[in-house]
């Protein structure tokens, strides 16, 4: 490990990255069934919800001083390799078979088409997310940063904040909270500026004003956002909104902030696990994990794997194959290309 890196920021990736897995693999999502409902899958899925913001509240920080000084540098440096590695994902994903068994039986084209026009039938969300839905993350991520070196160049970083929080809670209204609105997004209010912004500010911020939190203070500070994360998704529920739909909700900033000031004031925590040096390739393994748990989804039952076998099987798996497959794509030329 880097002596420049902070073991528990890198520890914070490695939890993240599987909060990512245990929402995309659907973990405990088959069984067990309380009156009928995966609950435990379910508030698995949305304990795992501190994930995604966190990676932007981390990445935030540690960009912040070269946003400050070289805004219009910074972002060109950052965001180029990112949409080259985005768009030679979307290129890969758009053109391999997910269902191989359909493929060999009814051609290629036959298992293809029906993909292509679900992605055409949505064009601008598409354009915003990349061929396969987890991509989401890097033109979230890019926008956020825009938004922020805007600010820096113009000189206007009185305005960042109310802006993020803007287009967070426009971002609510139209996405989990639209059936109590009314309001409409023609965007998917989960991709985009909407929701990445405001965490991205809130690490921006934390590192640009120097803002300290207790450990204590930091937990209760996640376990109250936690709360209401859980609280309002089980609110939605009677709004006919499924429990595990929820990215974000009012509660998420608090909850994925209070665990960064945590992973910030405990800089030693998890520097056995971090030691592995697996944490650089959090990024590889975030790109290719959920192509590896499609195919895992058509394997495993034709292998006669069902229940908690099929679904404790498909995490674990999930996570040795793509850590895998990209330590040995990275020993290559292609890791240029596929992993920035």
């Amino acid at each position: 490990m880097s002596k420049n890196r902070i073991a528990s920021f890198e520890a914070g990736r490695l939890l993240a990255l599987l909060g990512v897995i245990a929402i995309h693999s659907q973990l405990f999502m088959t069984a067990p069934l309380i009156n009928d409902q995966p609950w435990l899958g379910l508030l698995i899925n949305q304990l795992s919800r501190f994930a995604v913001p966190l990676f932007f509240i981390m990445a935030g920080y540690f960009i912040a001083p070269k946003l400050v000084t070289a805004p219009k540098d910074t972002i060109k440096q950052y965001s180029l390799p990112l949409l080259k590695v985005w768009l030679v994902w979307s290129v890969i994903i758009f053109l391999v078979p997910f269902n191989l068994q359909l493929a060999w039986e009814s051609g290629y084209l036959a298992e293809r088409s029906g993909y292509w026009q679900y992605l055409l039938s949505q064009p601008l969300n598409t354009l915003f997310e990349g061929s396969l839905v987890h991509l989401w993350y890097i033109p979230g991520l890019i926008c956020g940063l825009l938004i922020i070196a805007f600010c820096c160049h113009t000189k206007k970083l009185n305005l960042l904040l109310p802006v993020a929080i803007t287009l967070y809670l426009f971002g609510l209204a139209a996405g989990s909270y639209a059936p109590l609105t009314g309001i409409e997004s023609p965007l998917f209010t989960r991709n985009g500026p909407f929701m990445s912004t405001l965490m991205l500010t809130i690490g921006f911020l934390i590192r640009q004003q120097s803002w300290q939190l207790s450990v204590g203070k930091a937990f209760m500070l996640a376990l109250m956002g936690m709360g209401m994360h859980l609280a309002e998704a089980a609110f939605l529920i009677r709004f006919d909104v499924p429990f595990n739909m929820h990215d974000f909700l009012t509660g998420t900033p608090l909850w994925a902030t209070g665990i960064f000031f945590m992973l910030k004031q405990r800089p030693q925590f998890g520097k056995a696990i971090v030691s592995l040096n697996i944490s650089k390739h959090v990024l590889g393994i975030y790109l290719v994990h959920l192509l590896i748990i499609i195919y895992l989804m058509h394997l495993l039952p034709m292998l006669g794997f069902t229940g908690y076998a099929n679904d404790i099987l498909r995490f674990v798996l999930t996570c040795i194959i793509s850590y895998g497959l990209v330590v040995l794509i990275d020993k290559t030329p292609l890791r240029n290309w596929l992993l920035r």
